[in-house]
Formats: structure tokens, sequence, C-alpha cells
């Protein structure tokens, strides 16, 4: 008989969380593991029409996998009191209906709602994955302090927390959100192969964003929301293009501080040497034409974007936040700047502009890090964790 896992998530975007669902939900062995996903209807993300299109086929995918989908209208990220209520009960509903084994959150808002629709519906095992976490970056003092109760609430019930990354785990800790036998940490899984053995032509991709021969571009991919931390990336764009004139900076994304940062760019003169090319499916071509990628984030789970850059070979400057310093070791293939710290930024992204060597050895360096963070050896290890948490009442049916 197979093992019924259902996750539920409140959206699905092309964003870190989301990925990382769609690929453990899909990457599960369909011999031994039914697997429904319960997800909202992702509007809030803002997506513009060729993301919706890339999520939209991801779902097919996950579909063409195995994975059943399944969609709430009502469970949506924010605070919504009034769709929170019928969401919850939604879930128990349907959650009874299913009986499944397993029952597996993802993010925050998702992780409070469907961890007590478990709870009540009496779900062997209820697991979760904060992908990051909400301590800081995200809101107001007060807001932060009653997620974190209702964190630490929540964890009695939680008989796993995946963790992204040892910072991550520790960061929980340091919050008391639960003990440390409650905690696992798997790394996200990245589909290697599209970026480590991608076949492109970086010189042809800049001809077509419009940058000028001869440039050294330094790039940065992510949604375009405040705690990604690309308002410092672009003052720090106005200090280094300055001094050196032939460098041109590349945000690839969208959200929904596209039109404030496009206006930044423009007031400090940088309208000709800031690109934005919006969301597009051509993520790993576009990022071949980096030679230097750049993440500024306030808050950060792990960062998978670091892993792809990573795979192309591309040296990194990233801040020291959250999981980041697991993957990028400082002076080793990349380099860590404090979050928010603008003239960090302009010193590190200076020191690989001016040094080829550097760009080159710590790119290297770069491509065996992320050779350890595979899809398969995410997949693997979530398997194993829910087989020793499904064991004992498993065996007791026996």
């Amino acid at each position: 008989m197979k093992i019924k896992v259902i996750h539920i998530i409140t959206r699905l975007d092309k964003g870190g969380s989301a990925e990382n669902t769609l690929l453990t939900a899909g990457g599960l062995d369909k011999q031994i593991y039914d697997v429904l996903l319960v997800k909202g209807l992702s509007n809030e993300s803002g997506m513009a029409e060729g993301e919706a299109v890339a999520v939209e086929e991801s779902i097919r995918e996950a579909e063409r996998e195995g994975v059943r989908i399944l969609t709430i209208p009502g469970l949506v990220r924010r605070i919504a009191p009034f769709y929170d209520f019928k969401t919850f009960f939604a879930l128990i509903k349907i959650l009874r209906y299913e009986r499944p084994d397993i029952v597996h959150t993802h993010t925050s808002k998702a992780g409070i709602l469907g961890r007590w629709a478990a709870y009540f519906a009496g779900v062997p095992v209820i697991i979760h994955t904060p992908h990051g976490h909400v301590f800081w970056g995200y809101f107001g003092r007060l807001k932060t302090a009653f997620y974190i109760i209702l964190e630490k609430i929540t964890a009695f019930i939680t008989d796993k927390i995946i963790a992204l990354t040892e910072q991550e785990k520790n960061d929980h800790l340091h919050f008391r959100i639960a003990s440390g036998d409650k905690f696992s940490v798997v790394h996200s899984g990245i589909k290697l192969d599209k970026f480590s053995n991608l076949s492109a032509d970086p010189a042809a991709m800049r001809r077509k964003l419009g940058i000028s021969e001869g440039d050294l571009v330094v790039g940065t991919t992510g949604r375009l929301t405040p705690v990604k931390g690309h308002r410092h990336l672009i003052e720090a764009a106005g200090n280094i293009v300055d001094a050196r004139p032939n460098t041109t900076f590349v945000f690839l994304g969208d959200g929904e501080l596209s039109d404030e940062l496009k206006n930044m760019a423009s007031k400090l003169g940088l309208k000709e040497k800031v690109k934005f090319p919006g969301w597009r499916p051509d993520v790993a071509e576009v990022m071949s034409a980096f030679d230097l990628f750049v993440l500024p984030s306030l808050n950060e789970g792990m960062g998978r974007v670091l892993v792809e850059a990573m795979a192309l070979g591309k040296p990194v400057v990233a801040s020291n936040v959250g999981g980041i310093p697991d993957l990028v070791i400082h002076n080793h293939n990349g380099l860590l700047v404090p979050p928010a710290d603008v003239e960090g930024l302009v010193k590190s992204i200076n020191i690989f502009l001016h040094d080829p060597k550097k760009r080159k050895e710590m790119g290297d360096r770069g491509k065996v890090v992320a050779a350890d963070y595979s899809t398969d050896a995410m997949i693997q290890k979530i398997e194993r964790l829910y087989d020793e948490a499904t064991s004992f009442f498993r065996s007791s049916l026996s």
C-alpha cells in the first residue's frame, strides 16, 4: 500500500519555494508514494504572462509525473481572516477525505493553516519546510513577533521541520521555535543539467539585451521585491558605473518593485547601463552572459539562484544572511557583504571587475560547490525522512 503525501503551499510561481515544492512532489517515487499538491491561485505573485505560462507548464509536468493538483482559491499568502477561516475548514475537509499518512507544508502561511488542519484531521505525520523564515526582512516588529509566536505554538504539533541550510536551522533555534531534534537539514535541489551543460552564446545574448560590446556584466536574478535588496544594488551600480562606464547591470526578473527600480536607475543616469529584461523562460541563457552574479538579499533561506549561477561558473557577491554563507564561502567561491551595505557591494563588485583571474578561479570553485545540490540528492534525503517518520505507525498497523 502506497504512502499518501499531501503537500500544501499558498502559491506557485517561479520563486525558490514553489520550485522546490514542485520538484519534491514530482520527484518522489510514485511506486511508493501517492502525492497530492494543494495550492492557492497564486494571484498575489503578480506574474507577467510569460512567467504564468511557465508555471502552468511546471504544473502540467508535475501532473505527468503522477502528482494530483488541487486548487483552493482562498489559500492566500497574506493574512486575510475571512479567507483564512474558510480555507482552514476546507483543508480539514480535504484531509479527512484523503486520509494522508503525511502532510508536508511549505512556507509560513501555508505552514500555519496546513499543519493545524492536519492536526485536527488526525494526520499521523506532519512535516514543515519554512523555505527560509520571516524573522527579519519582511514585516515590522509587531507582525514579526506575532509570526514567531505562531511558529512556536505550531511547532508543538509538527513532527519534523526541514531547514534548507544549517544557518536556517540555527536561526530557528535562536528564536526557540523548537528543539534541535525536530530539525532536519535538506538542501534545496536544483536541476543542474540545464546550467552546467548549457550550450549558449553569451556574446549573442548580450547583443539581444542591448549591452555594449566590451562591457563587463554584473547580473542578478529573482523577484523584484523589497526583501531581495535590489534598491541597494541600484545604488551600488550608480557608484560603479561613474568610475567604470564600461559596466552594465542586469536585473533579471519581475515583481512589484519593477517600476520603482527603473525610476531609480533613470534618476541616477543609469538608463543605458541597467537592463530590466523582465521575467524570461531562458534564465540560464541570460545568466550565461553575466561576468559576475550578485544576490543582495536582506533575508534568504538558501538562495537557489546562487547554485544556478555557480553551476554556470559565475563568481558571486552575496549578502551574509540566512543560508547564503552555507553556499558562498568568503574568498573561496565568492565574496560576502553585510545586508543593505552599498559600500560593501561596491567594494566587492569592483574587486571582481578589476581581476579576471579571480573571477575565473572563484567561478571554477563554485562549479564544484554547485554539484552537491542536485535534485536527486534532495529527493533521496526527503524520502529517507518520510520513511523514518512513518515507520512507527506503519509497523503498528502490520
